[in-house]
């Protein structure tokens, strides 16, 4: 007997029947769908984690920078005490008197900090 070109004839289908085709692009989807949400709850994760660690670094360097604020303070004040000693000790300095002229940094540098009855209260011990 011939074969027919007859549409119930199950063997020459290439796609599958109609009913078997919408269960498997069904498990398809529910596949996509299932691997879609576990992609977007790593990003979301993701985002989630870069966004505590940015806190956090932005927490260090807001404490960095105080820290530093309250340094800059300190030897503000520690210069303002340097300077007045130096300018009160200046008049009396027989070393400055009898040297020649130099340039203030010069002289400064060579005998302002170093002479021994000058001290500071922070280097007290």
């Amino acid at each position: 007997m011939p074969h027919s070109s007859d549409s119930s004839d199950s063997s020459f289908s290439r796609s599958p029947p109609p009913g078997k085709q919408d269960s498997s692009d069904d498990v398809r989807k529910v596949q996509r769908r299932e691997k879609n949400r576990i992609a977007a709850q790593k990003s979301r994760q993701r985002q989630t984690q870069k966004a505590d660690t940015l806190h956090l670094e932005s927490e260090d360097l807001e404490k960095q920078n105080a820290a530093l604020r309250k340094e800059i303070k300190q030897l503000t004040e520690e210069m303002k005490y340097f300077t007045s000693v130096l300018s009160s000790h200046e008049p009396l300095c027989s070393v400055l008197a009898t040297s020649t002229p130099s340039p203030p940094e010069v002289v400064y540098s060579a005998h302002a900090f170093h002479q021994p009855h000058v001290s500071s209260p922070r280097f007290q011990p």
